[in-house]
């Protein structure tokens, strides 16, 4: 039986949705979208609504304005909604069909997410209000890494700390694994891959047979490479640093830190501009040197990620970009792999800066290591997620 499937995706100022109609099969060959929109810029003067190709501009100063608009936009049945959750936390390990219990442990994992969990809650209690007949489900941006190695999750920490569940989760799962699962209907799987899902948010993760191994970021999303606005990894010192020069409570030092390393670092720090890939680049080729900085210290990044997994796995058979960044900045992905030349491998400049809204590879012809521009489908990953759960429901 046909079932119509909402996906929420958001963000801390956006939100993605889109509908999928599973037609006869919860397979990937049987869902279709039929309806997709965004709502970007949430809690400033003017967010801007898209909604298939035409924009407009609206109100929504907060998340729960933003998802009614979203709901009242969609304004249609649906018989299942399915949302992108960023961290389940220690206690939920799987993707769920949403019930009051899951809904306090997704409240006490706030914690683990504080730039991601709060607003996903909120929508989640919006969507169970105005859809209270059909099923809701959270999909985790963690469940992709369980297959990693307890070597790649375990924190050199005493015993005590690490049984509240402080491990390294790893996040952007929807996003390889639907990676993965593009490759796989395309052809041969490479066996060793390196996913690196460049946007607001960055990592980089090792991918073995399908399955990942390791990835650059921890317990939360902060870690790893450098971001838009979060600076990736830092020496636990200065975490404590920054800590004690805070004047105030301990509370509020705590809040002014966080607020520090979720909103205020990584690009946006670097480069005294807006989270703009595309503005930072302009800025770069005018001169601007604290632009030129922050791209540096960026692909830098990206590159010893890379590379560093390279020489984990004892080499790698396929790199892949993908997200916002990976996908449509061709000069990103020609600086992060010119370190990786002497791993022989090798991009076609003219395949690298073709434009192409599918799966391609940017190979050049005597690479050692295939390079692929594969588009993340995350929301097309939670549909086929909420079509398999909601069938076991039934």
């Amino acid at each position: 039986m046909s079932m119509r499937i909402l996906v929420v995706n958001s963000g801390s100022s956006s939100i993605k949705f889109s509908i999928f109609d599973s037609g006869a099969a919860s397979e990937d060959a049987g869902l279709r979208c039929v309806f997709e929109g965004e709502l970007t810029g949430i809690g400033g003067a003017e967010a801007q609504l898209e909604v298939e190709g035409k924009r407009s501009t609206v109100q929504a100063g907060s998340q729960v304005e933003a998802i009614r608009l979203v709901f009242d936009t969609v304004a249609e049945p649906v018989d299942a909604v399915g949302y992108r959750v960023v961290h389940p936390g220690p206690h939920l390990e799987d993707h769920q069909r949403v019930t009051p219990e899951v809904l306090e442990a997704l409240e006490a994992a706030t914690a683990f997410a504080p730039l991601h969990d709060p607003e996903a809650v909120k929508v989640i209690r919006e969507g169970l209000a105005r859809f209270p007949q059909v099923g809701h489900y959270a999909c985790f941006d963690t469940v992709f890494h369980r297959t990693m190695p307890e070597e790649a999750t375990t924190y050199a920490l005493p015993e005590s700390v690490r049984a509240e569940g402080v491990h390294r989760y790893g996040f952007h799962g929807l996003s390889c694994e639907s990676i993965v699962r593009q490759m796989q209907v395309a052809g041969p799987l490479p066996r060793r891959m390196a996913i690196a899902h460049l946007g607001s948010g960055c990592s980089v993760t090792a991918v073995v047979d399908g399955r990942s191994v390791d990835t650059t970021m921890g317990l939360t999303p902060t870690g790893g490479v450098v971001m838009g606005t979060r600076p990736g990894d830092l020496d636990p010192g200065l975490m404590l640093y920054l800590l004690r020069r805070q004047q105030g409570d301990k509370d509020a030092a705590i809040a002014a830190v966080e607020a520090m390393v979720n909103h205020n670092s990584g690009m946006v720090a670097l480069s005294g501009m807006a989270n703009d890939m595309r503005a930072v680049r302009k800025a770069a080729a005018a001169g601007d040197v604290r632009a030129q900085l922050a791209v540096k210290v960026f692909t830098r990044s990206v590159t010893k990620a890379i590379a560093g997994f390279c020489w984990t796995l004892g080499g790698l058979d396929a790199i892949v970009f993908a997200g916002g960044i990976g996908e449509h900045d061709a000069l990103t992905r020609t600086e992060v792999l010119a370190g990786l030349e002497s791993q022989g491998v090798a991009i076609n400049s003219s395949l690298n800066d073709s434009k192409s809204d599918g799966a391609h590879s940017i190979s050049a012809s005597d690479s050692h290591t295939l390079v692929l521009v594969v588009p993340a489908q995350e929301d097309r990953m939670i549909a086929m997620h909420v079509s398999r759960m909601d069938a076991i429901q039934r």
